[in-house]
């Protein structure tokens, strides 16, 4: 059996639960490979990458021999655990390039975060880079369904973000017809759907629900569209958003997962087996888990925060990256064919967390009970602010045009019940403020779901 894109997203998804001895794998070598091959690979690697690092970047040779470690110490993959953690305060106190280990005359590319916080994150990429970046992305697609022959609309901007790039040179390697669009103008991009015969669609979840609503309101008819596959990124996708795309927009939508500083988009994807997990390219990335208080690696299967040893950057390397992310990972085969283990994918991140009056609170929890209210969009605002002298958390959340109604005892009636639901969830007392249809703001990129006013 192999994945026809001409097929609409209910027969995708049909597929994804037959038989997956015959799914075409990108590199069936490596991502069918086992156990212990996989380790065997990454030790050999791990070793190699240490030693380039150790020789070739100073800041890493100094946090090594404060820690009395040598490369020579790191013969397994357990022996990644010697080494020192890198966050991103690293990249920034070494901004721009005090953590490379080339000099620019190799690099051909460069990315950056936006800067908001603080100094950008830098990062720069040699030929070898930029093959493996395309190789895991273009893996990663062949996942989600996509095939050489799509056309593959790009909805992220191109700028310094690593995800406009990154999965354009993917999709170009695995044969894909690019047609960068850009960010921004949804009714062009609409247009060029149905007029450029546009069978994937890369975006953030969030604008590609924009997307959707904007086309319904013109008139579009989804069900009809060439539309096939929705790869998303550049921010969570909550289950409830996902399936509601998915039904809409009349598509099957994927989530991919990365970070600029350890590579961009391509760390790990999801196959149409596992819909919940994403298989991390293991050739590529030694993953760890630790508890995020002590920095201790958790059993398998447990929750804990990701960190990542890329183990074949060669423009900046970087050795166990505490991404601050929040999943759990599991090395049991897939149903689809593939052994690579699978990472949950990341719904909260160790410093998203808001604490409401000694209680911990994520904003995952909130998306799940708001995805669970039918009158409810998708679309929702977190406002955290002192009042009398106490925290006071406030969910601004969106009402369906279907559901919207000039009866303020069914409206008043409707906040009751979801500050109900959600403090039955968060255990803390939560003000729910009703928003008319379209009254929360869209935007092309992230979306900013919480505002800290305290």
């Amino acid at each position: 059996m192999s994945f026809d894109i001409t097929r609409k997203g209910d027969a995708l998804k049909a597929a994804a639960q037959g038989a997956f001895d015959e799914l075409p794998i990108f590199d069936p070598d490596i991502e069918r490979a086992s156990r212990a091959y996989i380790e065997a690979l990454q030790a050999e690697k791990l070793k190699r990458q240490v030693r380039y690092t150790y020789e070739r970047v100073p800041y890493y040779r100094e946090k090594m021999d404060a820690l009395g470690v040598s490369p020579d110490d790191i013969q397994t993959i357990g022996d990644v655990r010697k080494l020192p953690f890198t966050d991103k305060s690293a990249l920034r106190e070494t901004f721009p390039y005090g953590l490379f280990a080339v000099g620019l005359d190799r690099i051909r590319e460069l990315h950056a975060s936006s800067g908001t916080t603080g100094k950008p994150i830098v990062v720069g990429y040699t030929d070898d880079d930029m093959d493996v970046w395309s190789d895991c992305i273009a893996r990663l697609v062949q996942m989600a369904g996509v095939v050489p022959e799509g056309n593959a609309q790009m909805a992220f901007g191109y700028g310094m973000f690593t995800g406009g790039f990154g999965l354009h040179y993917g999709l170009q390697k695995l044969g894909c017809t690019m047609i960068p669009a850009g960010a921004g103008n949804t009714e062009r991009h609409i247009q060029m759907i149905q007029d450029y015969g546009t069978t994937v669609l890369i975006a953030t979840p969030s604008y590609a629900m924009h997307i959707c609503e904007v086309g319904e309101e013109m008139g579009y008819d989804w069900a009809a569209s060439p539309l096939r596959v929705g790869l998303f990124g550049g921010e969570p996708c909550p289950p409830g958003m996902k399936a509601e795309i998915e039904s809409r927009m009349h598509i099957v939508c994927t989530d991919n997962y990365g970070l600029t500083e350890v590579m961009g988009p391509g760390v790990s994807g999801e196959c149409l087996a596992a819909r919940d997990q994403q298989h991390i390219a293991e050739d590529h990335f030694l993953w760890e888990v630790v508890d995020p208080e002590t920095g201790e690696a958790v059993a398998e299967g447990e929750m804990g925060e990701l960190v990542l040893t890329p183990l074949d950057k060669q423009g900046i390397p970087v050795l166990r990256y505490r991404t601050h992310d929040l999943t759990r990972v599991t090395t049991e085969p897939c149903a689809c064919g593939r052994t690579h283990a699978r990472m949950d994918k990341v719904r909260s991140r160790s410093d998203d967390m808001l604490i409401i009056r000694g209680t911990n609170v994520f904003p995952s929890q909130i998306e799940d009970v708001l995805s669970g209210i039918d009158e409810v969009t998708p679309h929702y605002r977190i406002i955290v602010e002192t009042v009398g002298g106490m925290d006071a958390l406030t969910v601004q959340t969106e009402i369906r045009p279907e559901s919207f109604t000039d009866s303020f005892e069914a409206l008043d009636a409707m906040r009751r019940r979801i500050e109900e639901k959600l403090k039955g969830v968060l255990l803390v007392g939560v003000k729910v403020s009703l928003v008319e249809p379209g009254g929360i703001e869209r935007t092309m990129g992230k979306a900013k779901h919480v505002e800290d006013r305290r």
